[in-house]
């Protein structure tokens, strides 16, 4: 999600009005068929920087960490990652896979296609993918998601997934924020959103998606996220690590996950974290 400073964030906190906070006894009755082990926390600087410090002391597969504020939230590649307090949903779920690093290229894809398949089934129509880890609705940023690991290149591999979706955004956000954003209040045109029972549904389904990869890989996912692609067909720019770019038409992934994109009669590939994409004018 996009960063907030601190000036906008103490105004969001005003503008929200009554809020229903996070609440772990209902989360955890939700989800008590997952067996996943729920945390709330009220602020933390990360829930990923959080879920990493234990990482190498602590069990933390199955861990479902959820905060109502992040005082340094981190997006990809180092960007600032703030939520709303009271008007987001920000979380990280702990997993372990037996998996190399090179099992999880296409991570990110397929939480993205478990995150959307809820909220589809939530009324929250029309999601889109952006590869390779935004959530969109007409072409407006509502979440996004940032995958961080450690562990043996061979496996095991100790993965955080982290997910922000943001709820209900004041009104000065929409207008300050530097990208197109939307949140779940403006699809839905309702004010009334139970975060804990739609906090439930995410981590009970992003946990049997999760078990589906270990064994599966992206196979399992690459249809549907076919089906949500944000950018298929749409001439793009991508942008290199080392400033240079590369401009062409977008033309899916391939069976692990990567970025296809055709220029001049060639198809060029480009694998998660290496490439920001971003839609050119024609």
């Amino acid at each position: 999600m996009a960063g907030l400073g601190g000036p906008v964030a103490s105004r969001s906190r005003r503008a929200m009005g009554a809020i229903v906070p996070l609440d772990r006894g209902a989360i955890a009755r939700a989800l008590s068929s997952a067996g996943l082990a729920i945390e709330v926390a009220d602020t933390v600087d990360s829930t990923n920087s959080e879920l990493l410090r234990r990482a190498d002391g602590t069990q933390i597969h199955r861990h479902l960490l959820v905060a109502e504020w992040q005082t340094a939230g981190r997006g990809r590649r180092g960007r600032g990652w703030s939520a709303v307090a009271g008007g987001s949903l920000t979380f990280s779920l702990g997993w372990r896979f037996e998996q190399g690093a090179e099992r999880l290229g296409g991570l990110s894809l397929a939480v993205g296609v478990a995150l959307a398949r809820v909220l589809d089934a939530s009324g929250y129509h029309g999601i889109e993918l952006k590869w390779p880890n935004d959530l969109v609705h007409e072409g407006r940023k509502l979440g996004g998601i940032l995958i961080e690991s450690s562990g043996d290149a061979l496996g095991p591999i100790r993965a955080v997934i982290g997910v922000g979706i943001n709820v209900r955004l004041p009104a000065e956000i929409h207008r300050e924020v530097g990208v197109p954003i939307t949140d779940l209040t403006s699809i839905s045109k309702t004010q009334a959103i139970d975060r804990n029972a739609l906090l439930a549904r995410l981590g009970a389904d992003l946990a049997i998606a999760l078990e589906s990869y270990s064994t599966e890989g992206f196979a399992a996912f690459r249809s549907q996220w076919r089906k949500r692609d944000a950018l298929r067909d749409q001439r793009v720019q991508v942008l290199l690590p080392d400033g240079s770019t590369i401009l062409g038409v977008a033309a899916g992934v391939d069976a692990d996950g990567a970025l296809l994109v055709e220029r001049n009669g060639r198809r060029l590939r480009f694998v998660t974290g290496d490439v920001s994409v971003r839609p050119r004018a024609c």
